[in-house]
């Protein structure tokens, strides 16, 4: 049995969920989510609180995972999601064109990143890039494909990291 789909979510003040068969849409002030319900999961709302229920004990493992994505949903239209990220390098920058982001990563040439709907990329340094959105799991995916541009190498901890990410560096080779 799943505890996670028992526990009811909180609707803040100017977010509002509305179930149209098996979606569920949520709006609030930064912007507006969808999500296509599993078969067999039932959301009821009660004023300001939704409850995830199930139809039988065999789907009651998706409520879980379909409350937690209501969740992500509701906070990310209310506050929103934001990543960030750190260039560690000589000569590793950032900087904006318009809503693109370029970016000089060692490379022979620039790389030019172009932000996906709904996702707002700035550069406050250029050594850090910050990433936000209302949907939680495109603001984690383009936060990782700008990462695998050049992800930090073991020896000097050089390239593209999360904030307070800890790479674990190796020993060079002894003579």
């Amino acid at each position: 049995m799943s505890r996670v789909a028992k526990k009811p979510i909180a609707l803040p003040k100017g977010v509002e969920l509305k179930v149209a068969g098996e979606a569920v849409t949520v709006k609030g002030p930064k912007g507006t989510l969808s999500f296509a319900l599993p078969a067999g999961v039932e959301v009821n709302v009660n004023g300001s609180e939704v409850l995830l229920a199930s139809k039988d004990a065999e789907t009651m493992k998706f409520a879980g995972t379909a409350r937690a994505v209501l969740a992500n949903m509701v906070k990310g239209v209310s506050d929103g999601y934001e990543r960030k990220l750190e260039l560690v390098g000589v000569g590793y920058r950032a900087a904006l064109q318009g809503k693109d982001l370029n970016l000089s990563l060692g490379f022979s040439h620039p790389i030019l990143f172009k932000a996906p709907e709904g996702i707002t990329i700035t550069a406050p340094t250029q050594t850090e890039v910050l990433i936000a959105g209302a949907d939680k799991q495109r603001v984690g995916e383009t936060a990782a494909k700008i990462r695998a541009f050049r992800p930090p190498e073991p020896y000097k901890g050089k390239g593209v990291r999360y904030a307070g990410e800890k790479i674990t560096i190796k020993e060079a080779k002894k003579a």
